[in-house]
């Protein structure tokens, strides 16, 4: 996600690399390298001219402090006006009905049905809410089995009428239903089409006029570039949306979308997809991902997708074992599970500062904990729980069962009793000799590389 454009504004940035001050040349010779850079990336043509306006009236004139080089403070002005393009802050979901209503609108292969389901469980986890998932797309359906499937996998209810034909009372009998159930969120999926149409668009605002929704948010694909803004663009001067939902954030997309939209539309994106999991729904914050396009991270959504997926007591008992060094692959195997929760890898590791740059050209695999499962299901209860149990005998056994080389089980155990002798060091008081420890297992082979 914003590859791309973050190299192509760092290459921008260098061009004040070594000037001593701000001047209208430099200033203009690196605005026109970032205008192209935004061009590329496909963010909508005006848009990008009055960014790049509004940078340089900015820039222009300002004092550089002696601690602080032209570059830098070129940075700080564009990732302020980044910030500010995007929204400035976080728009939240207006939940005061009651129950809420949540319609939700979109073409064909944006992901609605599937975001619908996201957003359930997102409710559910982080606002501790209790959603129903409508199906009001009676046009297609395989729309209905698909949303009853997803329900079941984030454990909420679906208010489904087979054989409807008339979305709008379905929607309005989803809603009683929620009522008398003590439901407090109704999320309406509703019909998609290939293209903007005349009779998806008076279904839709029916819809909306006989349910009056709280919100009604519009699922955009951010991989159709500057037709996402088109399409908003249109569904917003019918439906009045309320928010904007971009899916495949993670894809191989040039962002142009979510830089333009906020401008374009006048609506603020509320959430991004950023992923096929069904926890990979996070909601907008446009500095950080100003933060994310200039190379810095984003360490706070970091921690917050940490913070849902790892329980606190766990931590504490973890905490425990570790310290007095017992630790063992049962443990380990939830804590793999935790971590695959949390998203794609290569997109958690972008939220590091530093890190994301150093991995743009390797290919993570998202299995690739797959063997280090498999080894850890062909473990009895006992090797498990004992780790230093585990001798060649129990390895040749636990390769057979796994399908796992000989070889790769050597270099697992070995990175993992590595591990677990750093992590209990790191326990103790001697931080200092633990930090020096992994600065000699750094160079090692069997350093870890799960």
């Amino acid at each position: 996600m914003f590859e791309n454009l973050s190299e192509r504004l760092e290459r921008s940035f260098k061009i004040l690399k070594g000037e001593g001050k701000i001047t209208e040349i430099n200033v203009a010779e690196t605005l026109k390298d970032v205008r192209k850079a935004l061009l590329e990336a496909d963010v909508n043509y005006k848009v990008a001219k009055t960014f790049t306006d509004t940078v340089k009236q900015k820039a222009l004139g300002q004092n550089v402090l002696t601690a602080v080089k032209p570059g830098q403070l070129m940075v700080k002005i564009v990732h302020d006006e980044l910030a500010q393009l995007m929204g400035g802050e976080n728009a939240e979901i207006n939940l005061t009905g009651k129950p809420a209503v949540i319609l939700m609108a979109g073409l064909n292969g944006a992901g609605k049905t599937t975001m619908s389901g996201k957003l359930a469980l997102w409710l559910s986890k982080q606002k501790h809410k209790k959603p129903l998932l409508a199906a009001c797309d009676t046009f297609r359906p395989a729309a209905m089995e698909q949303l009853r499937v997803l329900a079941e996998q984030v454990n909420v209810p679906c208010y489904i009428e087979e054989g409807a034909t008339d979305p709008v009372l379905v929607a309005q009998n989803a809603i009683k239903y929620a009522k008398a159930n003590s439901l407090d969120v109704v999320i309406v999926d509703t019909a998609g089409r290939q293209s903007i149409d005349e009779e998806l668009m008076v279904q839709i605002r029916n819809i909306k006029d006989a349910i009056e929704p709280q919100e009604t948010l519009l699922v955009v694909d951010a991989m159709i570039g500057q037709e996402a803004v088109t399409t908003a663009k249109v569904f917003n001067e019918r439906l009045e949306i309320d928010g904007v939902i971009l899916t495949k954030l993670d894809g191989d997309t040039r962002g142009g979308a979510a830089l333009s939209i906020r401008t374009v539309v006048d609506k603020p994106i509320k959430f991004v997809g950023t992923g096929e999991k069904m926890e990979a729904l996070d909601p907008f914050h446009p500095e950080r991902m100003a933060d994310r396009i200039l190379g810095m991270g984003d360490i706070v959504s970091f921690v917050e997708r940490a913070q849902q997926q790892f329980d606190e007591e766990e931590a504490k008992r973890l905490q425990k074992k570790i310290a007095k060094n017992k630790y063992d692959y049962t443990d380990f195997y939830s804590q793999i599970q935790q971590l695959k929760k949390m998203g794609n890898i290569k997109d958690l590791a972008s939220m590091i500062p530093g890190i994301g740059k150093a991995l743009k050209d390797i290919d993570i695999d998202d299995n690739a904990f797959k063997s280090v499962e498999a080894m850890i299901n062909s473990m009895t209860p006992y090797e498990r729980t004992h780790p230093d149990s585990i001798n060649m005998s129990r390895k040749q056994r636990i390769s057979k069962g796994s399908g796992v080389s000989l070889d790769e089980i050597n270099r697992v155990t070995k990175q993992f009793d590595q591990m677990r002798k750093m992590m209990h060091m790191m326990t103790g008081s001697r931080m200092a000799g633990a930090m020096q420890q992994m600065a000699r297992l750094k160079g090692m082979p069997g350093m870890p590389k799960f």
